[in-house]
């Protein structure tokens, strides 16, 4: 007995160690994810640029150069990490159209053509998950309800107990990983034009593009006319721009 309770112990671990495995392996913020694997320009608030293509990770972001750095006595760089805990720095993600290469192009306007103005079938999609979205706060009550009926079980009751860590660490996980944001005032305006303000070194910009998601921390535009500075010409860009810096402020049509 004492053996089998020992392996069903093991096994309880190993359930919930993957179940937080596969949670957190899908939390990524879905406006940065929707970048990853593209060659974009990170702009910081201090007006530094790091070109390179995104690589998107729950803990950060990587940008992978394309040309490495040979200065002499000085050590090459192959790639620029940005730690989530530096996201406060971010100014803006941009990905210029016209610096993309045939397939990703492509991709990135099949990516529009499903954004603007997005069919019934996606539309549909989106109201069913933006369902799950506005239950999330009852989520980790119902989690809590069955485990604490679980828990009554005098034999699995007694292992959940022992392993009580790991089963409010995959509550805390799962709840998280649900809902990451809903905003009726922003849903309405999916798949449309729209017009967001932007503050950059304390100045208020206005641009127009068309909003194709949201989350906590960002939001993502696309078809975007935009530049980093007032020495550079306006190019076509998708954008994505923390919200604490970006708003969006009208609708444009």
């Amino acid at each position: 007995m004492q053996n089998l309770g020992f392996g069903t112990t093991v096994a309880i671990i190993v359930f919930f160690a993957f179940l937080l495995a596969f949670i957190k392996g899908r939390m990524r913020d879905k406006c940065l994810s929707d970048f990853d694997g593209y060659k974009v320009i990170l702009e910081l608030i201090d007006k530094n640029t790091i070109h390179g293509k995104a690589r998107v990770e729950i803990s950060g972001m990587e940008f992978i150069f394309d040309d490495i750095s040979s200065e002499k006595g000085v050590h090459q760089k192959h790639s620029y990490l940005l730690y989530k805990n530096e996201y406060v720095n971010i100014q803006a993600l941009i990905r210029f159209h016209d610096e993309l290469d045939g397939l990703a192009k492509l991709k990135r306007e099949w990516e529009l053509k499903r954004t603007y103005h997005p069919n019934f079938l996606r539309r549909l999609k989106r109201k069913t998950i933006n369902i799950f979205k506005t239950v999330r706060d009852s989520l980790l009550d119902l989690l809590n309800l069955i485990t604490a009926q679980v828990k009554k079980s005098p034999y699995i009751g007694t292992l959940l107990q022992s392993n009580d860590a790991y089963v409010s660490k995959v509550q805390k996980e799962l709840t998280g990983f649900v809902g990451t944001s809903y905003d009726p005032l922003l849903e309405h305006h999916i798949g449309k034009l729209v017009i967001f303000e932007m503050t950059k070194s304390d100045v208020v910009v206005e641009y127009t593009g068309v909003l194709k998601e949201y989350t906590d921390e960002f939001i993502e535009i696309m078809d975007v006319k935009y530049r980093i500075s007032e020495e550079d010409e306006l190019k076509t860009a998708d954008l994505v721009v923390p919200r604490k810096v970006a708003v969006i402020r009208h609708s444009a049509e």
